[in-house]
């Protein structure tokens, strides 16, 4: 099956494929350590059309706003408390029929970072962990923003600045902190500066990669396929419109996850005040967001916490082991899933 990506028209010949419709929180674009928000959220909801409206107006009838358009920090006053422990339990109207992929932008940049400069995922998790511990939380931002402002694609400068930048970092804090962990795996970053003056040139040249490097749009989006075509069904997306998912990246989305097997039948974009699904993805979206933001600050409310838990998955992109042991869902041994999981 294929879509136009322009106007959604359908020319499938295969009928027995899920619909799911998807919006996200939390983008920064390539801003993650400097940005307004910890997390970013990719929900999706997958329900019939008529049925997700009639719980949208349940929602209104609810919360009785005379906004236009309802949106998920009025589902997150306090005041309406009652009606997003409704809207998330067992008996809401989104259990069994949503999913949340959490990315915790911070690990994403490491884990990005070290991906460029070494292709090792065990490093990255070990740096994020370990690196934090080792280098106090000063010493640990001015990493992560030298290592943002590297993999940054939107900069008016050129290739050196970034490179040169992140490197100094990268040296004085291996010295500073020789013999621990964390700097032996920064010996081994220290030695990769060609690979970063040949990701920062091609930038500079005008070259650079179809799919930022920084923005978790779209590796979320493959993962939400993931999740929905699970035992081989198709799924297709109906995504909010983003000016991110051009045509082009959307046929990456759908090579990538043909490439890794996931039965992704095509990405269609809509406006979500057409489509009362993406407006319910729209709400879980903020709303996960926002407890897994105040879980990983140390403010998590467990009543929410323990809520949102059913609909997050095993492939998120989390490094904080504390609050992915509150957020993540239980496994088959009655355990936690690790909630580490690299970017596509």
């Amino acid at each position: 099956m294929t879509w136009d990506h322009v106007n959604g028209t359908s020319v499938a010949e295969v009928t027995d494929i899920a619909e799911v419709a998807c919006d996200e929180s939390g983008s920064d674009g390539e801003n993650l350590t400097g940005g307004n928000t910890l997390v970013f959220a990719h929900a999706s909801v997958r329900l019939p059309v008529e049925t997700a409206a009639a719980h949208v107006q349940e929602i209104r009838d609810r919360i009785r706003s005379p906004a236009v358009e309802y949106k998920a920090n009025h589902l997150l006053r306090e005041k309406h408390r009652a009606v997003l422990e409704w809207l998330l339990s067992p008996e809401g109207p989104l259990y069994g029929h949503a999913h949340v992929h959490l990315v915790e932008k911070a690990f994403f940049v490491v884990d990005r970072a070290v991906d460029l400069l070494l292709d090792d995922p065990d490093a990255a998790v070990t740096l994020f962990r370990e690196g934090r511990r080792t280098f106090g939380d000063a010493e640990w931002r001015e990493f992560l923003t030298a290592a943002n402002r590297l993999l940054r694609v939107r900069q008016a400068e050129g290739a050196q600045a970034p490179v040169e930048d992140f490197f100094h970092t990268v040296d004085r804090l291996r010295r500073a902190h020789s013999g621990s962990v964390p700097a032996g795996i920064l010996e081994r970053l220290a030695a990769a500066r060609s690979r970063a003056l040949s990701y920062r040139s091609e930038i500079d040249d005008g070259r650079a990669p179809l799919v930022p490097v920084l923005n978790p749009l779209l590796p979320s989006v493959v993962r939400t396929a993931a999740h929905w075509s699970a035992g081989g069904r198709p799924v297709l997306l109906a995504h909010d419109r983003q000016n991110m998912l051009t045509p082009d990246r959307i046929a990456w989305i759908e090579d990538t996850a043909h490439r890794q097997g996931i039965a992704l039948a095509g990405v269609r974009l809509v406006a979500a005040r057409e489509d009362a699904r993406v407006q319910l993805a729209d709400f879980l979206a903020g709303i996960a967001r926002k407890i897994a933001s105040d879980e990983l600050n140390g403010l998590g409310e467990p009543a929410l916490t323990t809520l949102l838990r059913p609909y997050t998955g095993p492939r998120a992109v989390w490094g904080d082991e504390r609050s992915w042991g509150r957020l993540g869902p239980a496994t088959e041994t009655g355990g936690r899933c690790t909630g580490i999981n690299s970017a596509v």
